[in-house]
């Protein structure tokens, strides 16, 4: 089998749920397969969009079981801890418009110097941005390209932003956004590894509340750490 492709045994171990609902949901069309020689194939992309979405409706423990399957054996630790550095968070971000938090938010994640080419990711993450808001009902929002760029980045980059007041972003309901968490992935794993992480810690109670109250990034970025830490690492 291409590794472009997966079978329906391995999408379940991928995906750690009850094979008999994964193989109704593919026939429901819910996840998007084909079949080939009478056996479902599942392209991995395709596969990857449409658990990027899935992971929004995902409980906590659904959540962990995907990061544990995007976890390689030689990631030790939880992404936010490795990817989210001092100078990738932002308490104060300047923007007041979706656009401006978007270039504002890649700013704050060129102050690595991981970032190789800003306008390329800047046209990703807007591109994804118009095939639907990564915007959540609690006031945060997941920015990412659609597809990992690794020739665009030295490693893999994490930056939060929190702006002075909710801004329309796109979210459930009209609802404003002022927590943003941006996500630069080198690679799909370690795509689907940082938002199902994320999508954890965003369940944690108080944990949105909280980050909204801090004044300074330090202090926003010991709090995600924090709460980070509190969760296991599958």
């Amino acid at each position: 089998m291409s590794h472009d492709y997966l079978t329906l045994k391995e999408l379940t171990a991928r995906l750690g749920r009850d094979p008999r609902i994964i193989e109704k949901l593919v026939q429901k069309g819910v996840i998007p397969g084909q079949r080939i020689a009478g056996e479902w194939r599942f392209h991995e992309t395709e596969i990857t969009h449409w658990l990027e979405q899935d992971l929004r409706n995902m409980k906590e423990d659904e959540l962990a079981t995907v990061e544990a399957q995007h976890t390689r054996d030689s990631e030790v630790g939880s992404p936010i801890a490795r990817y989210l550095d001092p100078e990738t968070c932002e308490a104060n971000l300047d923007a007041g418009t979706k656009p401006s938090v978007l270039a504002e938010l890649l700013k704050v994640a060129e102050r690595t110097w991981h970032v190789w080419d800003p306008p390329a990711l800047l046209n990703a993450i807007r591109d994804r941005e118009e095939v639907m808001s990564t915007a959540f009902e609690n006031g945060v929002a997941v920015p990412h390209p659609r597809n990992p760029l690794p020739g665009a980045l030295g490693q893999t980059v994490i930056a939060f932003g929190r702006t002075h007041s909710g801004i329309p972003f796109g979210g459930p309901g009209r609802s404003l956004t002022d927590l943003f968490f941006l996500v630069l992935a080198q690679d799909a794993h370690t795509h689907l590894r940082i938002l199902s992480r994320l999508g954890r810690l965003l369940q944690q109670p108080d944990f949105v509340s909280t980050l909204r109250t801090l004044e300074h990034s330090g202090a926003a970025r010991e709090h995600i750490l924090r709460c980070d830490s509190e969760l296991a690492v599958e």
